[in-house]
């Protein structure tokens, strides 16, 4: 199982994601004629003067302006950069044509994952819907993308994986929290899951596969905030498990993720809800 966390496909910087959509102009500008004052202050504070005292005073004056000067770029810079980010799709994920990692593709085309088709049995848990929403980034927009594959699978409450054999269970043919959706014509996939729980070596997370049928292929995981894991994980079932041993800031995948696929989850009638949003650039 430990190949089954290696992630396909990358995150795209904030200054890929704003060079992608042509709106890092004029953040650069602003970047260029800063680069201007440091020049300017050097070269007049060298210049000579009557008197030392008029010389640290001269020096002084002009390094408060290089300061006032730098202070307002910065600003400026930062506020048309978060103009252009505030300006930009939500989609932020581009995939790589690479082979995925280990899966166990069951094609089980299902909305709510929750059973073993075996014997039908629920699996234990809090639930948790999560809507993945898949677009095609180009033209400086995201257009919604119908008919793609959106895989889910994850572990259940005392962190055991379905169809899968570890030193200290054997699932094989049981399917449980596994199951597929094709998006819509909006570009959404619907899921009903659990909140996950946690085994040795991991923070809590669940797998997510993006496939077209040209071949293009994203997979990743998504992580969830350690506050409400903390709420969740001292319910029944997983208080059963005891306390977690590994936090989002010491799990390897999670650090190359960059915290960007991190669900945002809400409370709902049932339990927890959320929604991701994806673009891929093909």
């Amino acid at each position: 199982m430990d190949n089954d966390d290696q992630p396909v496909g990358r995150i795209l910087s904030r200054r890929e994601v704003l060079r992608l959509f042509g709106l890092a102009g004029s953040a650069a500008v602003i970047a260029g004629c800063s680069s201007e004052v440091a020049p300017t202050a050097t070269t007049v504070a060298q210049a000579s003067a009557p008197t030392a005292t008029a010389t640290s005073a001269a020096t002084n004056t002009i390094a408060e302006a290089a300061t006032a000067t730098a202070a307002a770029t910065s600003t400026a810079e930062a506020t048309a950069t978060s103009e252009a980010v505030a300006a930009l799709p939500s989609c932020i994920v581009r995939p790589e044509l690479t082979e995925g990692p280990y899966f166990v593709d069951e094609k089980l085309e299902r909305s709510d994952i929750r059973s073993d088709p075996s014997n039908n049995a629920v699996s234990a848990g809090t639930q948790l819907d999560i809507n993945v929403v898949v677009s095609q980034i180009g033209a400086g927009t995201c257009t919604a993308l119908a008919g793609v594959i959106v895989d889910l699978w994850h572990c259940d409450a005392d962190g055991v994986y379905s169809d899968a054999t570890d030193r200290s269970f054997n699932t094989v043919g049981q399917k449980f929290l596994r199951g597929f959706q094709r998006t819509d014509a909006s570009g959404l996939a619907k899921f009903t899951t659990i909140y996950p729980g946690w085994y040795q070596g991991r923070a809590v997370h669940i797998h997510f596969k993006i496939r077209t049928d040209e071949g293009y292929e994203f997979t990743s995981q998504f992580f969830f905030d350690e506050s409400l894991t903390d709420v969740v994980h001292a319910q029944a079932p997983y208080v059963a498990k005891g306390v977690r041993t590994l936090l989002n800031d010491g799990d390897g995948i999670y650090q190359q993720s960059g915290g960007q696929t991190i669900l945002t989850v809400t409370p709902s009638a049932q339990g927890y809800s959320a929604t991701f949003e994806i673009g891929l650039q093909i």
